[in-house]
This record gives C-alpha cells, structure tokens and sequence, in this order.
C-alpha cells in the first residue's frame, strides 16, 4: 500500500477531529501519519498538533489544486479529509486528478454539494424526499415573525429575526440572495445536528442526532446524543443519497410534542461538533480507513451512546519559540 497517510485539509481548530484520525489510523500501523495544511497553520492548534503541516494558498487560487497534489505525493496521502464549505466544490471537480494518483479525496459528487451550497436546492431536496421544511413567506405581504437567510451563507452570516414590519429595511427587501421564511421558535422546537455517514455506494451507514444546547460562534459548545425519530425520518427517506460519501451533517428542527421534524441544510463534510459522535461510538474516521484504505465493506450501525452530553471548553496549545515575521 504505497499511500497510507490521511490529510485534513482547512484544520484551523478541528484538534479533535485530528486526533481521532491519529488514533484511529495508528491502530492500523504505528508509523501511518495524520498531515494538515492550512491557510494560516502557524496559528492553527490543529496543524500542531497533527504529524506534519504546510501552508497553503486559497482555495480560489489557480495553484491551490497542484499545490495540494503536490503535498499529497511528498506525504504518501490516501485519504483527503475537507473540513470547510468553500473547499467542497473544487476538491468535487478534481477527484478523478487525485484518484489517478492514488489519492481518494472523501468529498461528495460536485451534484451533491451544490444542492447542499444552495438552500433553495436544499429545500427543493427536502420536499422531494418528503422531508417538511420552513414555510416561505412573501417579502410584499408578510407575517410576522419571520427569518431571513441568504441561500448560499455559512456560519451564521447575515441572518435576521424580524418581529415587525419597522424591522424591515431596503436591505432586506432588494438582497435577491435573501430568503423569507417562517420562524421556527426555540421555545417550541429544538435545533438538532444530525451526523450522518454514507458508504461509497450512497448508503446510509449511521446517524447521530445531537441537540445543539449552546452555540458559540456557530458551532456546539453544549450538546447531547438522542436516539428519537428524527432517526426514522432519515432511515425512511433518506437512506440513499447517490453521490453522498463520508460524513454529511443535517440541520433539522424538532418539536417533541408534535413529533414535527422540519430539515434546515445539509454540509457535506465533518462538522465543528463531530467529536460529540466519535466519543458516543460513531467512529466515522474508522468506517473511511476501512472503506477506503482496506476496502471493507462498513455495516450499518446504531450502537452509539443515547444521551452523551459534550461540555466544550477552552484548551491551549503552546508552540515553542514562536517569532512574527
């Protein structure tokens, strides 16, 4: 097996997630290495922690592609593991170049990521699969509440709640990115992130609901496991998703009472809070090293920890003789 290592692309702050690959990839051969790159890895906690890291370029620079195959020859990659939306696209659009090399860039079909990079398709693939979502509202004759979001944002950038018309500004109106919906009220429904896996034939292997207690900076600080029906709902229609591999995490609302399960987005990759699952048993970095390093077939699994809760808190990283240029 000439390439044995994996690289974790974008890892900024994803410590945990680095770890994990080490722990779970060293069960394999002890000398097999976890490699990050970053835009900015001096100042990336997770690029110091993993076995080897480099700087590189934005992925909208025409080097960024060749720079990263370059990277992956000189590591002996199998396995690229994306952690951020903007990589999603390009790393989609280039998998056959990194097959060619050996290289298996774990990325969902560029079809895929473009329903999940644009809510408009998203919720169009909600309602195909019978998957009930937010309820649009007319920008020229509203209610109120209402939520407003652009179809193509991330990590929580201009999104607004309006409780009256006085609210709503030029802005909002003339924005065509901006999309109106109804408000789903965190005193009736709660926010759920769904860490789903898919094999490489677009075959749901595992799903881990967690309820998003506390969010900071867009990502979960507090959160815990739940074995309730949005689990169902997934199984029931969502259990092929040709072109899905890896990781894919799901926003959904949920309402305990009603049993109202409502889809949000879909990011086709590993999200902030994944950790969470890993520690509850769903040991996703495992299901890729056997798919696609040992080509094993992964079985569906549901043996995860109902009822884990995740506390986050702050960690530091110390970099020794550190000098700014």
């Amino acid at each position: 097996m000439a390439n044995h290592n994996i690289l974790i692309t974008s890892a900024g702050q994803r410590v945990s997630l680095v770890r994990a690959f080490q722990k779970e990839l060293k069960k394999l051969n002890a000398a097999y290495k976890v490699y990050t790159v970053d835009l900015n890895p001096v100042l990336a906690p997770a690029c110091h922690v993993s076995d080897g890291y480099r700087q590189v370029k934005r992925v909208s620079d025409d080097n960024y592609i060749e720079d990263l195959l370059q990277y992956c020859k000189e590591w002996n990659i199998r396995l690229i593991v994306p952690t951020i939306d903007t990589e999603l696209q390009i790393l989609a659009a280039h998998k056959v170049l990194f097959e060619q090399n050996g290289i298996t860039a774990v990325v969902s079909d560029l079809a895929v990521i473009n329903i999940c990079r644009d809510k408009r398709q998203t919720n169009s693939f909600f309602k195909e699969k019978t998957i009930d979502i937010p309820q649009a509202v007319d920008k020229n004759s509203p209610t109120f509440p209402l939520f407003i979001k652009p179809y193509d944002g991330s990590l929580s950038k201009d999104i607004f709640l309006i409780n009256q018309p006085e609210q709503l500004t030029e802005y909002h109106m003339n924005n065509p990115k901006l999309m109106f919906m109804e408000y789903i009220d965190p005193a009736e429904y709660d926010e759920y992130t769904v860490d789903t896996y898919y094999d490489k034939n677009g075959v749901l292997k595992c799903a881990v609901p967690r309820k998003r207690m506390v969010v900071r900076a867009g990502e979960i600080n507090k959160g815990v496991t739940r074995k309730n029906s949005i689990i169902r709902n997934i199984v029931d229609k969502l259990s092929q998703l040709d072109g899905a591999c890896g990781c894919l995490t799901m926003q959904f609302f949920f309402n305990s009472k009603s049993g109202r399960v409502i889809g949000i987005e879909i990011n086709p990759r590993f999200g902030g809070g994944y950790p969470l699952s890993y520690l509850a048993g769903a040991n996703y970095p495992e299901f890729l090293i056997r798919e696609y390093m040992l080509n094993e077939e992964v079985a569906y699994f549901d043996g995860w920890k109902d009822n884990l809760l995740m506390l986050r808190y702050d960690a530091e990283v110390l970099v020794e003789d550190y000098h700014e240029d």
